[in-house]
Formats: C-alpha cells, sequence, structure tokens
C-alpha cells in the first residue's frame, strides 16, 4: 500500500516555517512497508483543502491530512475532508464533554468556536489527543470504488507524534498486508552525479524491483537505494547486492554504505590507525576544523587548527616562509605544501592539511580564478597536493574545498 500526506497551513507556504510532520510520518510509515508517494502542502482555504483531498484520495491507499483541527475559522481540515468524501459532519456531545472539563481544570471557560474541535466525519473513529484539545479522525471506507483509509491528526509536532504513535500505528498494522522496506545509503566522494549516473545505471537498471535515487551534494553524491517486499531478509539482500555491485564499480570512491557523513568516517579511521591531525586553513575559514569537531571524541584525534586568511599569521602561526608567498602567491601549489607541513611540524601531528584558495565572489583573475583551491596533505612519505577549480557561490566552494581536504585525508588513512 502506499501513502500521501497532506500538510495544512497557509504559514506552510511562507518562508518562515517547515513542514517537518511529514518526515516523522514517512520513517515511520515505511517501518511499517508502506511508500509515502507524494507529499502535498495546502493553504488555509476550503476550496483548495477540498481539491486536494480529492486529488490524493484518487491516488493514494492511505491519505493522512496533517493541520486544521483546531477552534479558529481558519481550521478547516474537517469540512474540506467531508467534503471530498461526501460524509456529514456531527458533533459529538463526548467530546464536547471532555473539552470542557479540559479547559475546567486549567481555569478557563469555553468558548464558542472550540466547539468545532468536537465536529465528527460520519463512521469515523475519534482519535485521542493526551497532548493536546484537538482530537484526530480515522475513516476507513471506499472511495471511487477503491478502499481508503483517511487520517486526520493535529498539527502540531509534539501532538501529531503523540497521537500517530499511540493510536494509528496498530490500526495501521492490523490493516496492512505483511510488507517490509529495505534500505540502504551509498555516499559517494567527489564525482560528478552524470559520472557517478553513468557508470552505475547499467547495474541498477538490471534490478527493476530496487528503487534507486540518486541525489547530489558539494563534492558528495547520495545513493538511496530501497526495495519492497513480504521478507525484510529477502528484500534487503536484493538491495544489498545491488550495493554491492556499485561498490565494486566506483571502487574507493564509495566512503560510506550507511548513510555515514565524511567528518565520521575520517573520525572512525583516525582513532582506528591511533593518528592525530592538525590544518591549516585560509579560503575555508575555519569550516574544516568545524566538521571535524562536530564528531564527539574529535580531541583523541584532532589536535587543533589555524585559521590564517593574512599573508602575515600563515607565517607566524603556521611556519610558510614570506618569500614563498611573495614569489608564488598566498593561492598556490607551494604555500599548500607550506600550510600542511608547517602546521605538521608545529603541532607534532601525524597528519597536516594545509588549504588556500579563492571562494569569491571577489579576488579572482585570469590565472587564478574564483573556485580555485589547492590542498595538500603532509604525511610521514611526504606531501600530496591537489588543485581544483569548484563551481558555486562561496558557501559552497568553501563546502568543497572542505570535502576535498576530508577525502584526502580518508584516501590517507585507507
Amino acid at each position: 500500500m502506499n501513502a500521501e500526506i497532506v500538510a495544512i497551513g497557509s504559514e506552510l507556504l511562507s518562508p518562515y516555517r517547515q513542514d517537518t510532520n511529514s518526515l516523522y510520518l514517512t520513517e515511520r510509515l515505511n517501518q511499517l512497508g508502506v511508500e509515502v508517494i507524494f507529499k502535498t502542502i495546502v493553504g488555509d482555504e476550503r476550496a483548495h483543502l477540498t481539491s486536494a483531498a480529492r486529488t490524493a484520495l484518487s491516488r493514494a491507499d492511505i491519505v493522512i491530512f496533517m493541520g486544521g483541527l483546531g477552534p479558529t475559522e481558519d481550521d478547516l481540515t474537517r469540512e474540506a475532508v467531508a467534503e471530498a468524501l461526501g460524509l456529514e459532519l456531527h458533533r459529538d456531545d463526548a467530546i464536547l464533554k471532555q473539552l470542557e472539563q479540559r479547559f475546567a481544570a486549567r481555569g478557563y471557560k469555553l468558548t464558542a468556536n472550540n466547539h468545532k474541535q468536537a465536529d465528527v466525519l460520519t463512521g469515523a473513529v475519534v482519535l485521542a489527543n493526551l497532548k493536546g484539545t484537538a482530537p484526530g479522525q480515522w475513516i476507513a471506507g471506499q472511495y471511487e470504488e477503491r478502499e481508503k483509509l483517511v487520517l486526520l491528526l493535529p498539527g502540531p509536532p509534539f501532538e501529531l507524534k503523540a497521537m500517530f504513535d499511540e493510536e494509528c500505528v496498530e490500526r495501521l498494522r492490523a490493516k496492512l498486508p505483511v510488507q517490509h522496506i529495505a534500505k540502504c545509503e551509498l555516499r559517494v566522494a567527489m564525482l560528478g552525479e552524470s559520472l557517478v549516473d553513468s557508470r552505475i545505471a547499467p547495474i541498477y537498471k538490471r534490478y527493476s524491483d530496487v528503487q534507486t535515487t540518486i541525489l547530489a551534494g558539494a563534492g558528495e553524491i547520495q545513493l538511496h537505494l530501497r526495495c519492497r517486499g513480504e521478507s525484510l531478509e529477502a528484500a534487503q539482500r536484493r538491495v544489498d547486492d545491488l550495493a554491492t555491485k556499485i561498490e565494486d564499480e566506483l571502487g574507493d570512491a564509495v566512503f560510506s554504505s550507511n548513510g555515514e557523513s565524511l567528518e565520521q568516517i575520517v573520525s572512525y579511521l583516525l582513532q582506528m590507525r591511533g593518528m592525530t591531525l592538525a590544518v591549516a586553513e585560509s579560503c575555508t575559514g575555519g569550516l574544516l576544523s568545524e566538521r571535524l569537531t562536530s564528531i564527539g571524541g574529535a580531541s583523541r584525534y584532532f589536535l587543533g587548527g589555524a585559521v590564517v586568511y593574512s599573508d602575515e599569521l600563515k607565517t607566524e602561526m603556521a611556519g610558510v616562509p614570506a618569500r614563498l608567498i611573495e614569489k608564488h602567491g598566498a593561492v598556490s601549489r607551494e604555500v599548500a605544501i607550506a600550510l600542511a607541513e608547517g602546521i605538521r611540524a608545529r603541532a607534532g601531528s601525524d597528519l597536516g592539511v594545509g588549504i588556500t584558495g579563492i571562494a569569491g565572489p571577489s579576488g579572482g583573475s585570469e590565472a587564478k580564478p574564483v573556485g580555485l583551491v589547492f590542498h595538500a596533505l603532509a604525511h610521514r612519505e611526504g606531501t600530496d597536493v591537489i588543485e581544483k577549480s569548484f563551481p558555486g557561490d562561496r558557501k559552497r566552494i568553501r563546502f568543497f574545498a572542505s570535502q576535498q581536504a576530508l577525502d584526502m585525508v580518508r584516501r590517507q588513512l585507507m
């Protein structure tokens, strides 16, 4: 079975609020073997709500409406869903009494507009809301000659999560056929999306039962593999078999098969090898250090970093000879090497990273354009250097550069 989630609220169509409830529901539905095929956001306009409800009901087996169950004039979910389903609303005296008692216990009087929270669709099962005042509703029935499950849940996250877990999960489990979703997330460093797809498409096309989704980011490609089946073990075997073939094709460009970040993998490897790291950053401005220290226990392997923007600090803190900067420029292969070797010597670390480049938006030239970055990694056997020209704005270039540096460390440790 599949599902559609409809998030209701005009605030979700503004730049100030995001729908996070659907992420939670998607995870919980996937655990039940339900695939979410659509997510819709609609404002507090009854005609739009009714239209969205009819559309969702026409294409999904399970439709979950989130929000719009409160007491105000713009809370219209009950009315819109009733219209879409062709059902009547009636006021439930038991709910009304509970609302009156709840308000009285807090020293408030129930106002007339709160009465609408007791309106229930014909045939619906009322879902208790132990965290708020608006009860939810569960409707199971025919729509256009197909069996549908319709859930009305409150919008506040702490109310929605509690209601779904306590009131809906077991009801869904009783209705659903036995099905499971197996997953795998591969992460690939420093390869382009088109290159990755050109290499792995001939492989994943042979697995029609496994859904392959490719997501591209700065210096990273994520490959999400999913397979649904009656047996979790059988579905997982299909996913794992495809993942193994993709890893064989892409080799050591794949740095994670469990969704870990590159900094997490570097953390694991440094601790496994019992090695330490120090960094000297220019254009990344401490981003590499921030990513390294975002992992708990980083003090066991990360000795520290220096943000050396000025030429003077490159010399003072990382030991880069001033004449080297004068001769080659601050953004150069030679200075990157000196930064890596200098910070390694100053910190007494096993590995030293140096990064220097032009993140923009200004400062570039024909010889050294915006996006040019030199990365150096100093280690016991010598110093490696990688020159890259990254696309994008300042934020994207800086992240690319930190990703490249982390990948250099990863490959050295491997």
